[in-house]
Order: structure tokens, then sequence, then C-alpha cells
């Protein structure tokens, strides 16, 4: 009998850790619903922009305004989400983050000026912000270190599903009108603006996210900082499994803890206040690199192919109708190879990715910049590269490569690397900061791409993008950390 025991006690072990890893995996689904929003709302109102012009007769610059603001309220409520998260705990957190999403949907869909779908979309920003800083965090803090990586890209790749089903979701309701409305979003469902059904529709993720949020269990590094420690202990089981495991990694989260009180208690936690170090502006050097990923992550320009991408096809040569399709195409190829990075990210490691991205990067977009070097000044006043030329297909190869790989590598990876890289006691405000830097980066590229475009030109963006591809290779192979397999405790600015 003992020996059948022994033999069983290990397969025992193996099926409490499988569905301890399923639970995980569960949780961080559910968590980076939060990341679905973010590109959902960040796409929707895409599709209802020309109709918006039309309705609230607005002229460009506003209409640029109105799309433009909600990434200023992202900012904002990544900017607050550390210290809520650090104060009421990162479900309850998310939760608010959904609730203020719906009210703003909403309110944008009944708007009846400009200026009062600016504030609502002001207002979703600001609940996107807050989910786009909690959801790494808590993930990092739920996911076993083995599969923290695949985990935490979890976020990205229900970015880009965002992105997409927005995408689709406008298509269909744009067509659902009588075709005759100009522009088709102006048409009428059920005696309500196709338009406005596409806010209104937002407020499905956000209603999902609010209920799933509302039953995920608290991060246990959260709940053993606020003295819980039996239901800390709780949350860790449910995830790890492996009971010796467990009192492992409760001792070293109690033992982190304990060494990071002085930290987590200062006025200024994220400012560096220790003997014989003098971070750059005040702050800790470790909230600068997380910064820098952030802002890199966006000066590559990614955005300007999501937001922009019809009117850089037209200028290729393409009719609106295959501009659309080869977006759509664009948004698929971002989603499939975000699998890569799940595959890849906890085998090779986070460094190594970054930097295969950011040479990657570095020669699609200066390919990109020297394929609209050769466009001329059409009759209309826009920019077309000649027709029957190569370098249409070149712009074109060169753009889908850009999306590869970006979206393999510092797409997920740098959400990853937020998540975990952070000491304990500073890691939700850290990344709070981070994100905030982030939609700010986001906020330039958007508003600068347009007056390039008008001006210098496609090229000149674009080598730009190119320079700070390249510029990132440097900044990661100089002062990121590798992250794999490290367990959160053991996280430092060094």
């Amino acid at each position: 009998m003992g020996h059948m025991s022994d033999q069983t006690a290990p397969q025992q072990m193996s099926r409490l850790s499988q569905k301890a890893h399923r639970k995980a995996i569960g949780l961080a689904v559910s968590a980076a619903v939060g990341g679905f929003l973010f590109g959902f709302d960040s796409s929707v109102i895409n599709g209802a922009v020309d109709a918006i012009e039309k309705r609230f007769a607005i002229s460009a610059a506003v209409t640029g305004f109105v799309v433009a603001i909600a990434l200023l309220g992202c900012a904002l409520g990544a900017w607050l989400s550390g210290r809520f998260a650090d104060r009421w705990g990162r479900t309850k957190v998310m939760v608010a983050a959904a609730v203020v999403f719906f009210i703003s949907s909403v309110m944008a869909a009944f708007a009846f000026s400009s200026w009062d779908l600016a504030l609502w979309r002001f207002m979703a920003g600001v609940g996107i912000g807050i989910a786009s800083a909690v959801v790494p965090a808590y993930i990092a803090e739920i996911a076993p270190a083995a599969m923290r990586g695949r985990l935490a890209s979890l976020q990205q790749l229900a970015i880009t599903l965002g992105i997409f089903a927005a995408l689709l979701s406008d298509q269909v309701l744009a067509h659902l009108p009588h075709p005759a409305a100009t522009p088709l979003a102006a048409g009428t469902i059920l005696g309500l603006a196709a338009w406005r059904w596409m806010f209104l529709v937002c407020i499905i993720p956000a209603t999902v996210y609010g209920v799933l949020a509302w039953r995920m269990p608290e991060s246990p590094r959260y709940l053993m900082a606020k003295g819980e420690v039996g239901k800390a202990r709780e949350v860790l089981a449910e995830v790890i499994g492996d009971p010796a495991e467990v009192q492992r990694q409760f001792t070293e989260i109690e033992n982190a803890i304990g060494a990071d009180l002085d930290l987590a208690g200062a006025k200024h936690p994220l400012r560096e206040n220790r003997p014989g170090r003098h971070g750059f502006l005040g702050l800790r050097r470790i909230v600068w690199i997380g910064i820098g990923l952030s802002v890199f992550q966006q000066f590559v320009g990614i955005n300007v192919i999501f937001y922009y991408s019809t009117t850089l096809w037209s200028a290729v040569g393409f009719t609106e109708s295959d501009a659309f399709m080869i977006s759509t195409l664009t948004s698929v190829t971002n989603v499939v190879v975000t699998f890569v990075a799940i595959a890849l990210v906890d085998k090779i490691g986070r460094k190594p990715l970054l930097l295969i991205g950011s040479a990657g990067m570095t020669v699609s977009l200066a390919a990109m910049a020297l394929a609209f070097l050769q466009s001329t000044v059409g009759t209309d006043g826009s920019r077309v590269l000649p027709s029957g030329s190569a370098w249409g297909l070149i712009a074109l190869v060169a753009a889908n490569l850009f999306v590869v790989f970006f979206g393999a590598t510092w797409g997920p990876v740098v959400w990853v690397l937020l998540g975990e890289m952070f000491p304990n006691a500073i890691r939700a405000a850290a990344l709070g900061v981070a994100a905030a830097f982030q939609w700010i980066a986001n906020f330039a590229i958007t508003m600068t791409f347009p007056p390039i475009l008008a001006g210098p030109g496609p090229s000149f963006a674009y080598f730009m993008y190119a320079a700070f591809a390249a510029l990132s290779f440097f900044f990661v192979l100089a002062l990121v950390r590798e992250t794999k397999g490290r367990q959160l405790e053991e996280m430092s600015d060094g």
C-alpha cells in the first residue's frame, strides 16, 4: 500500500499544479479583458469620425481633438491608477475602470455636441488608462514565475483582438443602414444613428470586464502588504498548487514586504532617496527605464499604421475599399504574431526578443521611408507613389513586416516587463507612471503625423520612427535586465 501511495503522490502533486495553472491562466485571461477595452476603445471612434464631423458640423482640427483627447484621459487614468491600486486593491480598481468606461460609452452615444462628446471620450480614456496600468501588475502578481511572460503577453493579445473587433463592429454597423447614407455611419438603425451605436457597443466588453473583475481574487502580494495573510495564502495555493512552493513563495513575499516597508511608507516612494544615489530628476533609475520602454514602444510609430492606415494605403495607390481590406489584414497579422511572443517570451527571454524587434523594426521602417521618398505630389495636393512602381509593393511589405516585428516583440514584451520589473513596494505606482508616459507618447505621435504628412511628407516620418527604433536597440542593450524565470521578490533597481 505504501508503495502505491509513493507512486501516486507525485501524480497528485502534478494534477494539483495543473489545476492551479489553469486557475492562473483563467485569472490572467479575465484580467486581460481590460486590454480588450483598451484596443476596442482606441479604434472604435475611427469608423464614426466622418459621421461625427457631419452631425456636429465641425472642422478637421476639432475632430482630431475629439479623437485624441481620449489619449490624454488615458494618461491621467494610468497616472492615478498606482495610488488607487495600492489603496483599494487591484480588482476593485479594475471594477471602477469598467464602470467609468460603461458610463462614458453610454453618454458618448447620446452626445449632443462635439464638446460634450470630447468630455465623455476623455472620461473613457481615464477608465482605459486605469485598466492599462493595473492589469499588467495584477497578472504579474498572480502568475507563477515559469509562465509569467506568457500570461502577461495576454494583455497585448487582448489589445490586438480589441482593435480587430472594433474595426469589424464599425464596418457592420456602418453598412446596416440604407446604403444611400453618406457617410455610411450617419444612417440610422432603430431610429439611432449608426455612429452612436458604435459607442453603445462598447458597453458589452465594459460589462463583461466589470463582472469578471468583481469575481477575481485579490493579488496575494497586495493582500500580504495589507496584512491579510490568510487570504494571501489561499490565493497563492489557488494559482501555484504545490504546498511546498506555496510556502516558499509565501515566505519570500513576507520577507520582501518587510524589507520594503520603509520604501512603501515613504512620502515619495518613486524618488531616489538612498544614500549615495542620485536619480535623474529625482526619480529612481528603474522608473526611468520603465518610462523609456514605454516611450520607445510608441515612438516607433506603430499607431500611425492603425490610426492612419486608409490615408497611408491610398497614397500607395490602393482604392479606399482595398485600403480597408489591407488594414483588416494588418490587424489580423497583429493578432497572429502576438502568439509568437507568447510562445517565446518564457523560452528565450524578454531582452533578446526586444533586441530582435528593434533591429527588425529599424530595417522595415527604413524601407518604408525609402519607398515613400519616391512619392510625388498629386493633383489634389496629396503625396502618391508612381503607378506601376515596385515601391508601392515594397512599402506594403515593409509596413506588414514592421507590424510583425512589433507584434511579436515590443508590443507584448514591454507590458510583460512593466508588470514584473519593479520592486513590490512601488510596482503599481511605477507602472502607472510608465503607462502614463506611454499614453502621452501615443498622443504626441498621433497628433504630429498629419502635419508631418502635409509638410515634409511620410518619408520624413518613417525615417524618424526608424531612428527611434535604432535607439531603442541600444537602450535595451545597455539598461534592460533579463527577468525571465525570476520571482517578483528578486526585482530591484540595483
